[in-house]
């Protein structure tokens, strides 16, 4: 294998879609393997070592399911051809005790780990593809802290799309929050004010604006994170898990069941079947 054809599978993962459904297991596994290669441990990592990490990756960046499975990725992804196991695949059970038990052990084959080790800028891009393909900008430095990835400096690729999106965005929201109302200007600039995509343009949201609600810079990421959801109704919903001191009652709680503000168009009302699938696959209700 060559760096073009690891490229060619980060790029091309087999991730389990269903629906619109979240499956960040592959992609979390990966980071925290990468990491492993970056801080010099190459060798294959056992899954009963693993498993809570990568749990715990689940649980902060991934959907809010009723159970959570880092078993699954840590098997299936040798289907994907850069990844093996310390026994033959078909003696295997993915099950969360078996794995335990059996000390099985996983992790990067040879090839991928030559590569790796041979060139440190393959670490930085092949993390870099897999932030701009899975999640949303506004989550990646939380992730590669989690996972333990530090750079010098990391590229924000763009995936393509419509360079008019924040601006529509923006205008339909009187350039303000729809959360808080936040609107600051520096000079002609404005500061701290973004578009935000409901249904996350990872997971085919569309740069439109009923897809998109405008947010300052802290309810966009605390959107993102699932902290708050904006409910069908229109409605601010807070997580039961969240909590805190300083702040936590001036930026949430005080909008908790408060309707956002209106788009000043009909035609910009975000879309219900975007809310719905952001409440079900980004919320942390």
């Amino acid at each position: 294998m060559n760096t073009a054809e690891f490229k060619i599978i980060i790029d091309n993962l087999k991730i389990w879609k269903k629906k619109g459904q979240r499956a960040p297991h592959k992609p979390l596994l990966i980071l925290l393997a990468l990491a492993r290669i970056k801080n010099g441990q190459t060798g294959l990592v056992s899954y009963s070592e693993i498993r809570d990490p990568l749990e715990q990756l689940l649980k902060d960046f991934g959907p809010n399911p009723q159970s959570y499975h880092p078993e699954h990725p840590f098997v299936r992804l040798t289907n994907d051809g850069i990844w093996q196991l310390d026994r033959a695949k078909k003696y295997i059970k993915i099950k969360n005790n078996w794995l335990i038990q059996n000390q099985i052990r996983g992790g990067f084959n040879e090839e991928v780990t030559s590569l790796l080790k041979a060139n440190q800028s393959l670490i930085r891009e092949a993390t870099e593809a897999i932030l701009d393909a899975h999640f949303e900008p506004s989550m990646h430095d939380d992730i590669l802290s989690a996972v333990g990835l530090e750079f010098d400096y990391i590229t924000r690729i763009v995936r393509k799309r419509d360079a008019k999106f924040r601006e529509r965005i923006l205008s339909a929201y009187d350039h303000s929050c729809a959360v808080c109302g936040f609107n600051v200007r520096l000079g002609h600039q404005l500061v701290g004010v973004e578009a935000a995509h409901i249904k996350w343009h990872q997971a085919g949201g569309p740069d439109r604006e009923d897809n998109g609600v405008a947010l300052c810079s802290m309810h966009h990421k605390l959107y993102d994170r699932g902290v708050f959801t904006i409910a069908p109704d229109k409605k601010v919903i807070v997580s039961k898990r969240s909590h805190g001191t300083h702040g936590f009652d001036d930026w949430l709680m005080r909008y908790h069941g408060k309707a956002i503000r209106n788009p000043i168009e009909r035609s910009f009302y975000p879309e219900p079947e975007y809310i719905e699938w952001n409440v079900r696959e980004v919320f942390k209700g």
